[in-house]
């Protein structure tokens, strides 16, 4: 029997007109976190806060967020995704405002419980995103929040250099513009915003809560168990340079918080492109299980590149004006002067020169690239694994599982970075990822699904 050849199918595309405003959102609420992240470090430093202080204050959000996202998660399953992402965003405000008016540690540990607990916020709008694809598009979707998150990381650290430029180093004021951002994106959310659950879904899954059971059968779902497996450990490895990376800047090049902003631009710029564009046409071409050990390589490539970054500052670095502006205005109890309340060691004016800066932006490309594909391609693969009514319950364990790893992350990196050295969270974070890499041939099956070629 022969049958008459049938026209073929345009490759199936995302829908923008549904897309673009999650996406708008999303970009308004992260701007306030990029405006923060490359300076969180140096923020705590200048209150005379040490490496293994500074560790554990990079784990009291991601492990409030561990509490609180897979409960958020739920509940978006059970009464929408927009009233839950603005239970979120409401508690990001409130700890922005008090980052700013923060004059000692107990306040910023305080401000970044508060934003932890409630922080859903982009484990909701990837359900937002996951209800408005399909299985062919989810991938490139889920992109799209991880390149709101590089556009982020391209403007939020130009926003923070400026407003430190005008302030004259006061720190304070960029937590005051994150918090600006912050309302915003709560305004936007309400008035253009829709909801995206599905009313019929909404009544089936009405009765259903998160219980440790629930996170316990995702994690023995055969494939599902092993991708969150792969979440947890891969950003076990991502968390310590994600919260040391501006500490090890500073350690070794003497990099400030306007040097530092413009570094995360750099990163923000690779993580667009491959999140804004590559990813999406990788994901048809080669399928997620690709992605995922391309991205594994890659991450161990860069962590090892940057563990051995030389420690050598650019020609225009001032140890005493580095030191200064860490200390301008921190009268901390007992401790006079205040400059001698920093406790990093910054390099000599001795030896100065461009190795070690190129050194770390030639590190920084396969650590973004690889960094930049391993979340939406994990998570897309895990939405693909199971039922509808399941996404957002499971992409809340996915986020809890990140915000766990983001928690042990520091707390494991500060004492190593202080005892063993400021690239030891770095290269043994390679190491981990050339196993994870090889884990990765082994476990995971040949192929995700067939992809849909470009």
């Amino acid at each position: 029997m022969t049958t008459a050849a049938l026209p073929q199918q345009p490759p199936e595309r995302l829908d923008m007109k549904k897309i673009l405003p999650v996406f708008v959102i999303i970009l308004i609420d992260l701007l306030g976190l990029t405006i923060i992240i490359p300076l969180m470090s140096l923020y705590a430093a200048s209150f005379g806060a040490n490496a293994s202080l500074i560790g554990l204050l990079g784990a009291v959000y991601p492990a409030a967020q561990f509490i609180g996202a897979p409960f958020l998660g739920r509940l978006s399953d059970r009464y929408g995704r927009k009233p839950i992402l603005l239970i979120s965003q409401l508690g990001t405000l409130l700890g922005f405002l008090l980052l700013g008016l923060s004059n000692s540690l107990w306040m910023l540990f305080l401000a970044r419980l508060i934003d932890g607990i409630s922080g859903a916020n982009l484990s909701t709008a990837q359900a937002v995103i996951s209800d408005s694809t399909t299985e062919k598009t989810r991938t490139q979707g889920l992109g799209l929040v991880g390149a709101a998150f590089g556009i982020g990381f391209v403007i939020g650290p130009v926003i923070a250099a400026v407003s430190l430029a005008i302030s004259q180093n006061n720190y304070h004021v960029p937590a005051f513009v994150a918090a600006g951002f912050s309302l915003l994106s709560i305004l936007l959310t309400i008035f253009l915003l829709q909801e995206t659950l599905d009313p019929a879904r909404n009544s089936a899954v009405g009765k259903r809560k998160f219980t440790l059971r629930a996170f316990w059968a995702a994690m023995n779902k055969p494939l599902v168990g092993v991708l969150l497996a792969f979440m947890f450990l891969q950003q076990l490895v991502f968390g310590s340079f994600e919260q040391l990376l501006s500490l090890f800047t500073l350690n070794r090049l003497g990099m400030n918080g306007q040097s530092n902003s413009v570094l995360f631009v750099f990163v923000g710029i690779i993580i667009v492109a491959v999140q804004g564009y590559f990813i999406g046409k990788w994901s048809r071409k080669f399928g997620e299980i690709w992605l995922i050990r391309f991205g594994l390589a890659l991450l161990a490539v860069g962590l090892l590149l940057t563990a051995f970054t030389p420690r050598q500052a650019p020609p225009w670095y001032s140890q005493q004006a580095v030191t200064a502006e860490l200390s301008e205005g921190r009268n901390l109890a007992g401790e006079t002067p205040p400059t001698q309340s920093l406790q990093v060691n910054l390099p000599p004016d001795t030896n100065k020169g461009y190795l070690g800066l190129g050194w770390i932006l030639v590190a920084m490309i396969p650590l973004s690239i690889g960094g930049g594909l391993l979340q939406p391609s994990i998570n897309s693969l895990i939405t693909r694994s199971v039922a509808a009514d399941e996404v957002g319950g499971t992409l809340g364990i996915s986020a809890a599982l990140l915000s766990g790893a983001n928690a042990f992350a520091p707390v494991l990196g500060g004492p190593l970075f202080q005892s063993l050295g400021a690239g030891a969270p770095f290269w043994i974070g390679g190491v981990i990822a050339a196993i994870l890499f090889a884990l990765a041939l082994r476990l995971l099956p040949r192929r995700s699904a067939e992809p849909t070629h470009a």
